[in-house]
């Protein structure tokens, strides 16, 4: 999600005597991502954003008709987040009924994944890998990092100083919150999706499913975008650099790999998706 420049100045002062240190700050902050997220927002403000932008996606997006299949997708995403090491989030999962091919990840571990990614998929390991993807993505915190950074890029030393203080926490949630009210999402950097690629795939093998589901899913979507490329628009607007992800995991991908593929109980899943009323 991007701060706005009406945020910026609120918090703000004089532009001129700032730049420097700013470049200053976001040069140490990028040498060390993990510390920066930890120093400028909290887990428990991280979530309580979190909670908020649950609240009005929910508002905002409709929700599949049938339970089963919400409880199928949960089952599979609770059993990789509790592989996931990092904060212990309260990790739900949503599926949107829409037909575009995407999910994302929340701050805190609210996660949401369109039907139309679960028709795309063509066993459970692949569906798995689409989870496992955003999973990673909340596990090394990196919506908490990216609108850290950006606040400390737009508003400087003053609002560094305040994160440092008490009243830290409540500006980066007021700044959080202002920007996801007008439905502007962060977007992660290609850094970010290869990092949540490399740590999805380990959690495909830590969960017991077929480590290639994820790379498989990203093939799907890479025919789709030559095929069909309006349906995967919004895949692409939140999962940049595709062709750059897929080439570094192929490179890692293991010669030989074992796991769970498929199961009845993903069949049944496809079954049910494809029975539902047309998407939006």
């Amino acid at each position: 999600m991007a701060l706005h420049h009406s945020a910026a100045r609120r918090h703000g002062r004089a532009a001129a005597p700032r730049h420097g240190c700013t470049a200053a700050l976001l040069f140490l902050l990028s040498l060390s991502p993990t510390l920066s997220a930890f120093v400028l927002m909290s887990v428990e403000d991280e979530s309580r954003w979190g909670r908020e932008a649950q609240a009005a996606m929910r508002k905002d997006v409709p929700l599949v008709s049938d339970p089963a299949i919400g409880q199928y997708v949960a089952a599979i995403g609770h059993r990789l987040a509790a592989r996931a090491g990092g904060p212990k989030y309260r990790y739900t999962f949503t599926v949107g009924d829409h037909a575009e091919l995407n999910a994302l990840a929340l701050p805190g571990g609210y996660i949401w994944i369109n039907r139309g990614a679960l028709h795309a998929a063509r066993n459970e390991s692949q569906l798995a890998g689409v989870l496992a993807h955003e999973v990673a993505h909340v596990a090394l915190r990196h919506a908490a990092r990216q609108v850290s950074n950006a606040a400390v890029a737009r508003a400087g030393l003053g609002f560094l100083s305040a994160l440092l203080g008490n009243v830290g926490g409540a500006v980066t949630s007021d700044a959080a919150a202002r920007s996801m009210a007008t439905g502007v999402f962060l977007g992660f950097s290609r850094d970010d999706e290869r990092e949540a690629d490399r740590l999805g795939t380990d959690l495909l093998n830590r969960a017991g499913w077929d480590p290639r589901g994820l790379a498989e899913f990203l093939e799907i979507v890479q025919v789709r975008a030559r095929n069909a490329p309006s349906t995967v628009d919004a895949f692409f607007s939140t999962h940049p650099a595709l062709d750059e992800r897929l080439a570094d995991l192929r490179r890692r991908q293991a010669a030989k790999t074992t796991g769970r593929r498929d199961s009845a109980a993903f069949r049944d899943c496809a079954r049910r998706v494809s029975r539902l009323r047309k998407a939006r």
